[in-house]
């Protein structure tokens, strides 16, 4: 079958197409206006880095938060975010002179921040062995602070270690600290590997030059104008530094998409014999107003993070919501008037398979005639695949990453294996026990008949209140800080690193459902407004939960139980981390939905034109199918590369969203999805008469051509 090249008439364009139209003629103004905001905010991004905070990962209003700030604010900040200086040697011990001198040396390097406190020596049978001594200095600041802090002293002590004697900055601070510089320097070195990569698939995708750098565009403009902005925002309000880290991933996913789609139309447009003006305002009707309820899906599915009590977790989607923002804003003003511009010049520098990605695929079309015929055997394979994927779901754990999750040679691990080597392998684990004076006695009690405490501190007393530290005989602690709260007397708080991490996983595990529910809800909510189809909206949905819940458990498989992890260059941790099924189920439902509202969309609008359910399949899956397959796997592309990242966080998303949209896009647009609007038939797209009347008419349909006289 081949494309129709009769010359159409223009078409009376809709709201979306009379926006294409304004920006194509007044194009210098879209310009003009982009090109100055762009470098408004471009001005402020290249201080975006040090405005953005490296701490805050706590359950905001939990027992552990609230213990140390009372720890903080009466005994001089040695709470959780303390900076801990551990002195080891192999040949020293803690009574020679070279071992004393490296003591002092670590006190002074901690005295010249301005962010310590309160800096406190080595203390006998608490912080001091044959060959490992504990220095700490105070929290004087906030997280974010203390985060920094903890990258400036780590590169004094870099500086003044003496022979023989190692000093190796540890605690949540230098923890995160050292979490975040090596995860943004694995990101970034995954960016640029992935664009040369993003660029070869673009080619591949639009077949020419011209055409497959205007995604890059568009990602490029979003990046810099969400880093302007979160500099901006950094001024009012705490923000994530990784919040820019995945800004840089989602402006290049919805960049490319967006320009996929919008692009592809286009040139059918022009094939048609549109002139690019009439062109561009059909393009913005259909795809363009396709792309607005896309970036409204991804947007609604993202903003359930903010569920979540934690400011990494919530400000984390303010940077995507940003970058998803500019991207859809651009698509929708500077990329209308860009293509008016280029017209059919879109083409230039053509390669040999330009044209790749048409309108229309005949290859899909006989897919899609196939899926009719058989419903249920193509069915079966592709939910038997994904249900198959999705078992070990059920048995997937989740816990926050501890020093363990740094390479090997980083201060903050190395410092943790020497507390376990010095005084046990509960050492860096230690649980504080705030409570007031007068229950001292009682609290030390319970503290050693409670199985799994290996040792207790002597009580520090200040301002009515009485610290006390007891050190786990094991890394895991979730058991016995349960424990505790249980048997420890009313208003005693148990609070330290452990606990802050218990907490936040806790809080993540509480607020999953609700935020499960709540995306899955918004999600066929928007669905059902685009396609007036309750039950194809319904299937969808629950669709993409079981592709999403595929993906987890191959996350389960290769994270959690270790398959395949010396392939991909990592050692399991015995656990997924605790932020994964909240944040990148967020991810990658969001990225499911992006595919399927130009999927049902497209079978909407040809049912509508023919009353057919078999022609609205073939057509629908023939024009929308191999454009969604192409946007897959530029985003497969993507999200791989930074699976082969060295540290572990950046793999395990990669790898997770990798596989989400790959199974995404080959098992549930290709086969099942497909299936099951064939199985429904006709009631894939009825709608009780109620419900029609309460939706509002926004379905994406094209505009009806002109007639000669209204030209």
């Amino acid at each position: 079958m081949t494309e129709n090249t009769t010359p159409t008439s223009p078409l009376t364009p809709g709201v979306f197409g009379r926006l294409g139209r304004w920006s194509a003629r007044r194009r210098r103004t879209v310009f003009v206006g982009w090109a100055a905001l762009i470098i408004a905010l471009g001005a402020l991004a290249p201080r975006v880095e040090h405005a953005l905070s490296g701490g805050g990962w706590q359950a905001d209003g939990s027992e552990s938060v609230a213990a140390r700030t009372l720890i903080d604010r009466h005994f001089g900040g040695q709470g959780s975010y303390a900076l801990a200086v551990v002195v080891s040697s192999a040949r020293h011990t803690e009574g020679d002179t070279t071992f004393r001198h490296a003591i002092d040396m670590a006190a002074d390097a901690l005295r010249r921040e301005r962010a310590v406190a309160d800096v406190r020596l080595p203390r006998r049978g608490d912080s001091i062995s044959p060959h490992v001594a504990v220095v700490r200095g105070g929290a004087g600041a906030d997280t974010a602070e203390m985060v920094r802090a903890a990258a400036r002293v780590e590169k004094r002590l870099k500086a003044i270690a003496p022979s023989g004697v190692q000093l190796a900055l540890t605690g949540s601070a230098a923890l995160w600290s050292q979490f975040n510089e090596e995860n943004k320097g694995a990101m970034l070195r995954s960016e640029i590997t992935s664009w040369p990569l993003t660029l070869a698939v673009l080619l591949v995708a639009f077949g020419s030059v011209a055409a497959a750098g205007i995604p890059l565009l568009l990602s490029i403009l979003g990046l810099v104008a969400a880093a302007g902005a979160l500099w901006v925002g950094s001024r009012v309000t705490g923000i994530t530094i990784w919040a820019m880290n995945f800004a840089l991933m989602f402006a290049l996913a919805v960049g490319i998409d967006y320009a996929l789609f919008v692009v592809v139309r286009f040139r059918a447009a022009l094939r048609a014999g549109l002139r690019p003006l009439d062109a561009v305002g059909e393009t913005m009707d259909s795809a363009g107003k396709a792309v607005l309820v896309s970036g409204l899906a991804v947007l609604a599915s993202l903003s359930a993070v903010i569920l979540v009590p934690s400011q990494p977790f919530r400000t984390s989607v303010v940077g995507i919501l940003l970058a998803v923002g500019f991207v859809l804003a651009a698509s929708l003003t500077l990329l209308p008037a860009l293509l008016a511009t280029l017209g059919s010049r879109i083409d230039r520098f053509s390669l040999p398979w330009v044209g790749a990605v048409q309108h229309r695929s005949e290859p899909f079309a006989r897919w899609a005639r196939l899926i009719w015929r058989r419903p249920v055997l193509v069915g079966a394979i592709a939910a038997g695949l994904l249900v198959a994927l999705a078992i070990p779901v059920l048995s997937l754990h989740t816990a926050m990453p501890n020093a363990g999750v740094l390479t090997g040679d980083a201060s903050a691990r190395v410092g943790y294996e020497r507390l376990q080597h010095g005084f046990g392998p509960g050492a860096p684990a230690e649980l504080q026990v705030v409570v007031k004076t007068p229950a001292v006695d009682t609290v030390q009690a319970v503290l050693h008949r409670t199985q799994g405490v290996a040792s207790v501190s002597p009580p520090q007393r200040a301002g009515g209140f009485a610290l006390i530290g007891a050190q786990p005989a094991s890394e895991d602690t979730g058991a016995l800080i349960e424990r505790l709260r249980r048997h420890l007397p009313s208003g005693t708080r148990v609070g330290g690193a452990a606990a802050e991490a218990h907490d936040l996983e806790h809080a993540l595990a509480g607020r999953t459902p609700l935020l499960y529910a709540l995306v899955l809800t918004v999600g066929f909510l928007l669905l059902l407004t685009v396609t007036r189809a309750p039950l194809a909206a319904g299937a969808a949905v629950s669709l993409n939960l079981l592709a999403t819940a595929a993906a987890f458990g191959m996350a389960k498989l290769i994270f959690q139980d270790g398959v395949g992890d010396a392939l991909l260059g990592f050692k399991s941790q015995g656990f997924v981390d605790a932020w994964a099924p909240v944040f990148f189920f967020c991810l990658s439902f969001a990225l499911a939905m992006d595919y399927t509202v130009f999927l049902l969309t497209s079978v909407r609008d040809e049912f509508e034109r023919t009353g057919d359910a078999r022609e609205a399949l073939v057509e629908g899956l023939a024009r929308s199918g191999r454009v969604i397959n192409a946007a897959g796997a530029v985003m497969v592309v993507v999200f791989f590369t930074f699976g082969l990242s060295r540290p572990l966080p950046p793999k395990e998303m990669g790898v997770i969203l990798g596989v989400a949209v790959l199974l995404d896009t080959m098992l549930v647009r290709l086969l099942l999805l497909p299936a099951v609007l064939r199985l429904l038939g006709d009631r894939a797209w009825w709608v009780p008469a109620r419900i029609d009347r309460w939706l509002p008419d926004i379905r994406l349909r094209h505009a009806e051509p002109e007639t000669p006289s209204a030209r």
